[in-house]
């Protein structure tokens, strides 16, 4: 998906990722990080949004949930993470990571609601009537009040499957009485996703439907007397597309995709956050007149259309085509079109979520410089593997 922005914005990591292969330092299906372009482009948002008026939380399931990597963005600026799952939440309050929004896109199981209370969040997401009273009795019993985030959503609205949640437009009004009734929580904002989607038509990326629930749910609190702190506006948060979130009020955002600069309105590397990260494999076998290298770290909803190939004693890599991959199936291998030398290195670079991969993941600093360091490499999950194979 972008082969293209990835050679025009940052040639220095395709060579990076391919020194770091022939050493045997990374194997194949692993995940490059450029540190000093994420922290860069990190840079860019936090410009950006405070021009604007607009706080970010940090959105880290793209990259592997990765701790090291966190902290250094903290470092720059960010006051903390938005923690979409349950895990995600525990594992990096392990870590000390500051945990400012936590709840959604998944909500905290019963068990884990005093945990993920003692982190003091800032703003917890509830689906549901039941949820916000459990958070309420336990906040109660810590002698606090937790401030509460709705998720809404219409009929007409975009839901992703196996997202499907939130309360009904239709039913705000009855759940603000209820909650009158709960001193444990505090009713402070409201919430949607997706509110901005790329089209592939026009080149851009425009509001959705659900934005204009999100403003309708925020008009009709203000209408009962609500005054909010958060609206959240979540989906495609970037440089670009802070001043337009701005003109219809929303005042958090969570950017992730383009800390890595991979958010498809860079698809053409016109974006100014630049393509910070890469998936290295490797040709394990030929069928049928094709190529088919180690997968491992294949997401659904990546869209990858090339990669490039470095067949042994050439320079310049091949671009080849991705086949279309079998759906359902096991990413065992990803198939390549053409046969290419068994053992060829191979560099892709879509938009992934590294965390639903089996995937490793290597931090590199110094690629822009010249002076290029492994960090580190982890697992998909965040945790610390080793410092490199060879």
């Amino acid at each position: 998906m972008f082969i293209d922005a990835l050679k025009k914005q940052n040639p220095k990591l395709i060579e990076v990722a391919k020194t770091l292969w022939q050493q045997g330092a990374i194997l194949p299906d692993t995940y490059i990080i450029d540190v000093d372009q994420v922290l860069d482009n990190g840079r860019r948002l936090l410009q950006t949004a405070e021009q604007y008026g607009i706080e970010l939380y940090l959105m880290t399931k793209q990259i592997g949930r990765n701790p090291w990597l966190i902290k250094k963005l903290i470092e720059v600026g960010y006051r903390g993470v938005v923690a979409v799952d349950f895990r995600e939440a525990y594992s990096l309050s392990q870590h000390g990571i500051p945990l400012c929004h936590i709840g959604h896109l998944v909500q905290i199981p019963a068990h884990l609601i005093e945990t993920m209370l003692k982190q003091n969040p800032d703003i917890i997401t509830v689906f549901s009537l039941e949820k916000a009273q459990a958070i309420s009795d336990i906040a109660e019993k810590l002698g606090r009040v937790q401030p509460i985030m709705l998720k809404v959503y219409d009929k007409r609205d975009i839901v992703f499957p196996c997202q499907e949640a939130g309360i009904t437009f239709n039913e705000l009004d009855s759940v603000v009485d209820a909650l009158k009734h709960m001193p444990g929580v505090k009713l402070s904002g409201l919430t949607h996703f997706p509110c901005l989607s790329w089209d592939a038509r026009y080149q851009t990326t425009l509001p959705t439907i659900n934005l204009l629930t999100l403003i309708r749910a925020r008009n009709r609190l203000e209408q009962l007397g609500i005054k909010l702190s958060q609206i959240n506006a979540p989906s495609a948060s970037s440089c670009n597309t802070i001043p337009l979130l701005t003109k219809y009020g929303a005042t958090h955002l969570e950017p992730g995709h383009a800390l890595t600069g991979t958010i498809p309105a860079n698809i053409s590397g016109r974006e100014p956050e630049h393509i910070a990260m890469v998936y290295v494999t490797e040709v394990s076998h030929h069928f049928d007149d094709n190529s088919y290298c180690y997968g491992g770290g294949y997401y659904k909803r990546g869209h990858m259309k090339h990669a490039l190939v470095f067949p042994e004693r050439t320079i310049s890599p091949k671009k080849v085509r991705i086949l279309r991959l079998g759906d359902p199936c096991i990413d065992y291998h990803l198939p390549l079109s053409g046969t290419h030398p068994i053992g060829s290195p191979v560099v892709m670079c879509f938009r992934t979520q590294i965390f639903v991969t089996r995937s490793d993941v290597a931090l590199v600093s110094g690629v822009q410089s010249g002076s290029p360091k492994l960090e580190g490499i982890y697992d998909s999950q965040g945790n610390w593997k080793n410092s490199g194979y060879s």
